[in-house]
């Protein structure tokens, strides 16, 4: 038991966009139940750290942050830590505390009678526990994002998301309706749906629910000033109707985030991707043709085991044939439990590195082609941050937040703040960022 009164808690957010969220949940949770959430550590009693486990770099980066606040839990600067989350889903809580007993509790994902169980203060009736998500201090009120599932059914070969989280689990479309008119009330200007794959969302309900209908009841229920932005679909599940939806929405972005992983064949078929090269291009090929200005941003993995040459060439040219807005890549990791980490054939880490730096110089040059097709556009940008000069900083429907590039808008107009709308026209661009200068009436 703490030897003082824990009356204030500081949430640690490792991972994701939709870890974010499950933060917020903990910091509704915990604030029904009395407790005021704090920005810092030293204003906190108690930390609560929800992790992330899916890669063995994230692990590591993890148990670091843990051991830190271990130290604090040591020394008496917070009374009780919780640790929280998918590290604790991937590697069971008797293994972790075996090693790190500074830590009062290790809580699996969503368990939050859990959570409120290793706190001192009586916890609330089960039943009231709220789905109301409270927003982490210091964070961008104007950015929210809505987790729309659980999970993936998809079981790819070298990820453990199944292991971790379980099979996708969406929520419904009337649970997400009124969390998202939740968020636009407490100041949300641009919603970004998230999950492990947003093409497959509804399939496990079985009755008819998908994305296209999702969007419809978001763009018919919020205001018409609110972005909807869609983060992460699989390929698998992207058809022509969702292209088309998007492309024509009236709040919803013509933007997708589509990771390809890799464009060989061979490759695909021993990730357990049940997409062919041709259909994967088609999808690509169709978005542009529909809207020449459709930005597509992509992932791709290299030294996956099994990848030679003639593979890496093959997905420097579909870079090429595509022309992709924007990628991030990464190298493989052959993950504790997963099919891939026992395959044969594991490409070493110095070509995993050459090959990444390549991949991403190659992608570099497609993307200041795409960026110069933007000089002198005039574009709507949301306003992320203001300075006291005469620079404000925002995005387009190009760029998400916090992955993509940023806009810097030469403005005059002296009263703008996060979550303004403007017009600005491009005058400069850059391999990843924009220069603008608003635009007169």
């Amino acid at each position: 038991m703490p030897l003082r009164d824990i009356n204030s808690v500081c949430c640690i957010t490792l991972g994701c966009f939709k870890n974010h969220v499950d933060s917020e949940r903990i910091a509704g949770v915990l604030k029904d139940s009395g407790y005021e959430i704090v920005a810092t550590l030293h204003e906190a009693d108690a930390c609560v750290i929800n992790t992330c486990g899916f890669l063995k770099d994230a692990v590591e980066e993890n148990i670091a942050v843990i051991l830190d606040m271990a130290e604090a839990r040591a020394n008496g600067t917070i009374a009780s830590l919780v640790v929280f989350g998918c590290l604790v889903n991937r590697y069971g809580a008797e293994i972790l505390a075996q090693n790190i007993p500074e830590v009062d509790a290790w809580i699996r994902c969503e368990d939050y009678t859990a959570l409120l169980c290793a706190l001192p203060r009586k916890p609330v009736p089960i039943a009231s526990i709220p789905v109301k998500r409270v927003p982490i201090p210091n964070t961008a009120a104007h950015i929210r994002y809505l987790k729309v599932s659980e999970g993936c059914s998809n079981h790819c070969s070298y990820c453990m998301i199944p292991n971790i989280r379980g099979n996708a689990r969406s929520l419904s479309v009337s649970f997400l309706v009124e969390e998202a008119q939740s968020l636009v009330r407490e100041g949300a200007r641009e919603l970004c749906l998230v999950g492990q794959d947003l093409a497959a969302y509804g399939a496990d309900l079985g009755d008819g629910t998908d994305l296209v209908g999702l969007i419809d009841a978001l763009e018919s229920s919020l205001p018409h000033d609110v972005w909807l932005r869609l983060l992460y679909l699989q390929p698998m599940g992207v058809e022509r109707r969702l292209l088309e939806r998007v492309a024509s929405g009236r709040q919803v972005l013509p933007y997708l985030d589509i990771p390809i992983q890799h464009a060989s064949e061979k490759l695909l078929a021993s990730m357990n991707r049940h997409i062919s090269r041709e259909a994967l291009a088609e999808i690509f090929v169709t978005a542009r043709r529909i809207r020449p200005d459709f930005a597509l941003r992509t992932t791709c993995m290299v030294g996956y085991p099994g990848e030679d040459r003639q593979d890496f060439d093959g997905l420097l040219r579909f870079l090429d044939e595509i022309r992709f807005d924007r990628m991030g890549a990464f190298v493989f990791s052959p993950e504790e439990g997963s099919l891939a980490a026992t395959m044969p054939q594991q490409v070493t880490q110095k070509t995993k590195k050459r090959r990444l730096e390549r991949l991403m110089s190659h992608q570099e040059a497609i993307s200041a082609e795409r960026q110069s097709l933007f000089l002198g556009k005039t574009l709507d940008v949301l306003i992320d941050a203001v300075s006291e000069g005469e620079y404000v900083e925002g995005r387009s429907f190009r760029e998400a937040p916090d992955v993509d590039g940023v806009i810097e808008i030469e403005t005059t107009s002296g009263c703008l703040r996060p979550g303004d709308r403007i017009r600005a026209t491009v005058i400069e661009t850059y391999e990843h960022d924009l220069r603008a200068k608003e635009a007169t009436q």
